[in-house]
């Protein structure tokens, strides 16, 4: 029965205590931060001392620690990397859940045999994005939580990687990696573990560009960002159904009676669908309260499984500040799990004869080897002598050798076999079970360890020093988009031979269809793009213009000012923002004017998307573009089935942080890397130095509205209703801040933006020595008049040198300066 098939129920473990109550409540895995590098950089994460102890915990337990490494890395951190998870892949450590795709690339050629876990951060939508996970080494993804059912089975059915989704616990208002609203507003970023939570914050929301008046949304309704709490226990046939293997409960965060009391809950109803079927599963209301007793933000939500927004999602009001506890339960929870001290049945055998070693035979009572097996061992102690007065008996030895005190066995069968009258001494009798009980711990552990890897740190090819030297910086005079025909056919990058212990998922056929991509040595010519004329790309910069000025466009009033200006080299054409049948006009009059054009891809791939470019195939094969602008690893993948003469450049939120990251997109295809928003500009100079390497070039946002957030949910449907209308509202925070949002209909998602534009105008001189290519100015809210007087500004800063007044009287310099921690 398809039913039968074993699932696993993931727990969160913010500290030790959290770990060992996870255990004790039913976990078959816990997910769990080390020191460093764990987006939870707030939790009670323990030392490297304190992860070992842990990774022989679970491992004596027969379950799985999987470590957090999900924050993206500065090129400093990277350097660290080697060392900082040698001791944990050497302990035995059974997979590790990332982020950064450069760290995840790194640890695909350094650890062998360890598992890789994509993480939530990763923003995988679809199939084309677990594709392309699949092909750089991930045995595993975490789905974005906001992925229907339907959309997860159809992951399961095309790609043959284990399933890992969220069931329980907090969601977030926006895609998990996709969140820069905590670090624009107070410098803790989401991407580095340190969330400030402001979607949790009241907010008015008020119609775009009125007078002022009364918000659409009430006083008492104010948390228009403060998503309800996931539960999906009613769900779980449903998520088996679909492909999920890992049912992954969130709060690392919680206490330890939290973690215990989910845990325990979602074991009884995961054990009772794998023994019953979906036809005699059922939920007793009685739990539901309890989980509810343990956390309550407002009532609960089966979340996006079954719809892809909602009012009903969102808790609209604030968390009751107090509510009375049900001591009851947590007494109960703290007895039965969080002090519990959880053994491992052995079976024994001793045997004591005159003149012969004292003996005894341990073995585990259950399999919780990692292939299944039964630890056994045999120690020797001290020769037991003929007995002068009162010999040894079988209880009194059973009595001494059955005490297993502190270590995590206990005696489930105890043999004794005695050969004469015997006597031995109780401390001989303690030093036989002392040692016997340490050699099958240690047996235990043994067949979970590994020894380092081959060669060592930078003692082998396998290894490469992420933070090698690079090459002098080369000047930013790598050319457009070329126009030179294709010629990569290189190799896919090879993956390491999978490891996972887990069960085997599918047996759907490799991908036939996509593209090798293009290793690191292949020739850095760009290939073709487009069938315009060579007189349409834009002239590589001199040392008088030492930059190629791009701008960004989400409406077409943006397109017509942007279109006119002569220093504009290049213009990215927003899809959602233009209707298809206008992308070939668009296209001619971007060439007729020596400019390059390309599509801006969505900032989500999914279903919504995929429906519109099937729609649209014949415009987007049609129109000409020179290029597209892609947004999410969904669309590398998709691009290189669909169009893959369209040469990507990618966009600052496919996020490249060190010089192992600019290597692999390099591989991926990549003619051009957007900077990533969060790096200041020291930090972002590696970045460039391994471009330049690459012969790629850099494009830097020098102007626009970042974006802070980008959400399925609809701020226009939760508060009065969907109009399918794409428009702009505004959230107005408790400062008196003004955030616009912008609803991407053809698509389903919204877009929320910082309050003031980034501006980088007088800072030139800075921007020069960190030497991109291209400058790109993103127009997301401005109207015909300010995009024109908006470039000429930037023109003449950048392009001519000039001193010029800021274009708005309100602006921020972003991340350029500061960074974040």
């Amino acid at each position: 029965m398809e039913h039968k098939k074993k699932l696993e129920v993931l727990a969160p473990a913010g500290s030790f205590e959290s770990m060992k109550a996870a255990v004790a409540a039913g976990a078959d895995a816990v997910y769990m931060g080390g020191s460093r590098f764990g987006a939870r950089a707030y939790a009670d994460n323990p030392d490297e001392h304190g992860l070992l102890e842990a990774i022989d915990y679970v491992h004596l337990h027969g379950r799985r620690l999987y470590m957090t490494v999900n924050t993206l890395f500065k090129e400093e951190e990277m350097g660290e990397l080697y060392q900082y998870l040698l001791p944990y892949y050497r302990e035995g450590l059974d997979a590790v859940i990332v982020q950064d795709l450069g760290a995840m690339d790194f640890m695909r050629r350094n650890f062998p045999g360890i598992d890789l876990h994509a993480s939530t951060q990763m923003t995988i939508t679809g199939v084309n994005g677990a594709r392309l996970l699949k092909e750089l080494g991930a045995s595993r993804v975490v789905t974005a939580r906001e992925l229907s059912l339907d959309e997860i089975r159809r992951i399961r059915d095309q790609v043959d990687v284990e399933i890992e989704s969220f069931v329980h616990g907090a969601l977030c208002y926006c895609y998990s990696g996709q969140c820069l609203m905590s670090s624009l507003i107070g410098g803790r970023s989401g991407n580095r573990g340190r969330c400030a939570q402001p979607c949790r914050l009241p907010y008015e929301v008020r119609e775009n560009g009125k007078k002022p008046g009364e918000p659409l949304n009430r006083k008492q309704e104010r948390n228009v960002m403060s998503l309800k709490d996931l539960c999906t226990l009613d769900l779980i046939p449903d998520l088996a159904a679909a492909g999920i293997y890992s049912l992954k409960i969130e709060g690392r965060m919680k206490s330890p009676r939290y973690t215990a009391g989910v845990v325990s809950i979602y074991r009884k109803y995961v054990d009772r669908f794998l023994e019953y079927g979906p036809d005699g599963y059922f939920v007793e209301p009685e739990d539901k309260k309890v989980l509810s007793d343990l956390f309550d933000r407002g009532g609960f939500t089966s979340g996006y499984y079954k719809q892809h927004n909602g009012r009903d999602m969102v808790a609209l009001k604030e968390k009751p500040a107090f509510r009375e506890g049900n001591q009851k339960l947590f007494d109960y929870l703290d007895k039965t799990y969080v002090e519990a001290e959880l053994k491992e049945s052995i079976n024994g055998r001793a045997v004591l004869e005159e003149g012969k070693p004292s003996e005894l035979e341990l073995s585990l009572a259950g399999g919780v080897c990692p292939d299944g097996s039964l630890a056994q061992v045999r120690v020797e102690g001290q020769m037991p002598q003929k007995a002068q007065n009162q010999p040894l008996t079988e209880d009194k030895i059973l009595k001494q050798i059955g005490k297993t005190g502190n270590t995590p066995f206990v005696f489930a069968n105890l043999e004794v076999e005695l050969k004469g009258n015997l006597f031995m001494p109780v401390q001989a009798q303690n030093e036989l079970r002392r040692a016997g009980l340490e050699a099958l711990e240690q047996a235990v552990l043994d067949q979970w360890r590994r020894p380092a890897p081959s060669g060592g740190c930078g003692a082998s090819d396998a290894f490469i020093a992420p933070n090698a030297p690079a090459a002098p910086p080369a000047p930013p005079t790598a050319p457009a988009i070329s126009t030179a025909p294709a010629a990569s056919t290189a190799p896919a990058i090879s993956t390491a031979p999978a490891a996972s212990t887990a069960p085997a998922i599918s047996t759907a056929p490799a991908i036939p269809t996509a593209p090798a991509i293009p290793t690191a040595s292949a020739a850095p010519t760009e290939p073709a793009v487009s069938t315009a004329p060579q007189s349409s790309v834009a002239p590589a910069p001199t040392s008088s213009t030492p930059f190629r000025l791009y701008v960004s466009t989400e409406e077409p009033e943006q397109f017509d000012a942007a279109v006119r200006e002569a220093d504009v080299a290049g213009i990215y054409l927003d899809a959602a923002g233009f209707a298809p049948e206008r992308w070939p006009d668009a296209v001619q009059s971007c060439h007729r004017a020596g400019k390059q054009c390309l599509l801006a891809l969505p900032h989500i791939y999914r279903s919504h998307a995929e429906a519109f470019f099937k729609k649209n195939g014949k415009w987007l094969r049609e129109a000409g573009f020179d290029g597209v602008l892609v947004r999410s690893p969904e669309e590398v993948m998709w691009l290189r089935v669909i169009k893959p003469e369209l040469r990507p450049v990618f966009d600052a939120s496919v996020y490249c942080w060190n010089r192992e990251t600019v290597r692999l997109f390099a591989r991926l295809g990549a003619c051009r890397l957007t900077m990533p928003w969060e790096l200041n500009s020291r930090e972002l100079e590696p970045v460039m130095e391994e471009l330049h390497r690459e012969g790629m070039d850099g494009e830097l946002v020098v102007y626009g509205r970042i974006p802070m957030m980008v959400s399925a949910q609809c701020i226009r449907r939760t508060t009065t209703g969907c109009v399918k209308k794409r428009e702009v509202l505004t959230l107005k925070d408790r400062t008196g801040a003004l955030l616009p949002v912008k609803n991407h209909c053809a698509f389903c998602y919204n877009t929320i933006y910082n309050a003031s534009p980034l501006s980088l105008l007088g800072l030139e001189s800075a921007v020069r020595r960190l030497g991109p290519a291209v400058i790109r100015l993103n127009f997301t809210t401005e109207n015909q008049e300010e995009t024109a007087r908006t470039i000429r500004a930037f023109a003449d800063g950048f392009l001519r040198g000039q001193e010029v007044l800021q274009p708005c009287r309100d602006f921020t310099r972003g991340y350029f300066k500061r960074g974040v921690q």
